[in-house]
């Protein structure tokens, strides 16, 4: 967004209650607010809700006049939306936010997402290349997506034709994430509708957009800030000396990611920025192996070693269950239902949010919570 009223660095503490995550939603969503903005404003003044009590005065000293913040009939057209499209949201500084995009100073302040958020918590490496991708391209990223995955790698591409796409496909079941530079429940391209749904339901897909947003060329340079952040390296299989993967390649290395790029012939177009990359000291790579030499400091587990363990998704249906068989019809004080629970207030917030997104909690005025009859 351009005309932000601040730019500072993250907060410490994420919004805790269900009552500031909506109000951190509506923040976001208010005009001029941007990402910088939006971490400016909570690191003075602590919560989303006072951060929008003060924004159109502070609107006002920069000289936009008749500031008004984002409705609440926007925000609960959205959480409809989410709840349509069984996204869930994610908080950056809680458990379930992706590991390595926490540490990156500019990291979405909340992402929704659509699947299985577990992955989250594996190694992740970025694959991203060519939208035109050439028929070695495509075989090459079916190969490194597919070997990467059976190494125990989760992948993370843009969900675009191509080479992401490839990427995708050749990882479903070993755990791959789509970015979207639109909102989670937007398909784009269309020619990848079944992929689209395949990785939403196998694996996991990810938008700081809101929902129902239909991407736009300006989204993308943000939307591959996360396909970067979230990864350990990214791997750019093929690119043009003008292409998207090359901004995800320098965002990468902004962000102290190892950067990876596969060479070409010299008068192929599409390999022009991957030898680019080469010329200016990323780390030339042409088989898994290569690959795995340079991530192996990781140590990933294999999938076979992992897969007896519970799995965070449980541990989310089994607390869920038990906040429910504690509410009834009559208002229960957030507070007191978390100490009830025993558990700590990042794993109940998101838990609540879940469960009021899918209508079987109904939140009142002051921090009630309450069974939808």
């Amino acid at each position: 967004m351009t005309g932000e009223l601040f730019s500072s660095t993250p907060p410490t503490l994420p919004p805790t209650s269900e009552d500031d995550r909506i109000a951190a939603l509506r923040l976001l969503r208010s005009r001029r607010v941007g990402v910088s903005t939006y971490y400016r404003l909570l690191e003075e003044y602590r919560t989303p809700q006072a951060a929008l009590e003060a924004l159109p005065e502070i609107a006002a000293t920069a000289g936009v006049r008749g500031y008004e913040v984002c409705p609440n009939g926007v925000i609960h057209a959205e959480l409809k939306a989410a709840r349509a499209a069984k996204a869930r949201l994610l908080v950056r500084g809680t458990p379930e936010y992706p590991i390595a995009l926490d540490d990156v100073a500019d990291a979405p302040p909340l992402l929704w997402a659509v699947g299985d958020t577990s992955i989250l918590q594996r190694p992740i490496v970025a694959l991203v290349g060519a939208r035109n991708a050439s028929s070695l391209g495509t075989r090459t990223a079916r190969k490194f997506a597919g070997e990467l995955g059976e190494a125990g790698y989760v992948t993370v591409s843009g969900l675009a034709r191509g080479i992401d796409a490839v990427v995708h496909g050749a990882s479903i079941a070993t755990g791959t994430i789509g970015v979207l530079g639109g909102g989670v429940d937007v398909i784009y391209p269309r020619e990848n509708t079944d992929l689209f749904h395949d990785v939403g339901a196998k694996g996991l897909r990810l938008s700081e957009q809101p929902m129902g947003l239909q991407p736009q060329a300006r989204h993308f340079p943000a939307r591959n800030r996360i396909i970067s952040g979230m990864a350990r390296a990214v791997i750019v299989i093929e690119a043009a000396v003008k292409s998207g993967s090359l901004i995800t390649a320098d965002t990468a290395l902004s962000q102290g990611r190892d950067v990876m790029a596969v060479p070409g012939h010299p008068f192929d177009g599409r390999a022009g920025g991957c030898n680019a990359l080469i010329r200016d000291g990323a780390a030339l790579v042409r088989s898994t192996d290569d690959i795995l030499a340079i991530l192996g400091e990781i140590e990933p587990p294999k999938l076979a070693e992992t897969a007896p363990a519970p799995q965070p998704v449980r541990n989310i249906a089994a607390l869920h269950s038990e906040i429910l068989s504690r509410l009834g019809p009559s208002p229960v004080a957030e507070d007191q239902l978390i100490r009830d629970l025993g558990v700590t207030a990042g794993r109940v917030a998101p838990a609540l949010m879940d469960l009021e997104l899918d209508g079987r909690i109904l939140r009142q005025p002051g921090g009630l919570v309450c069974l939808s009859m």
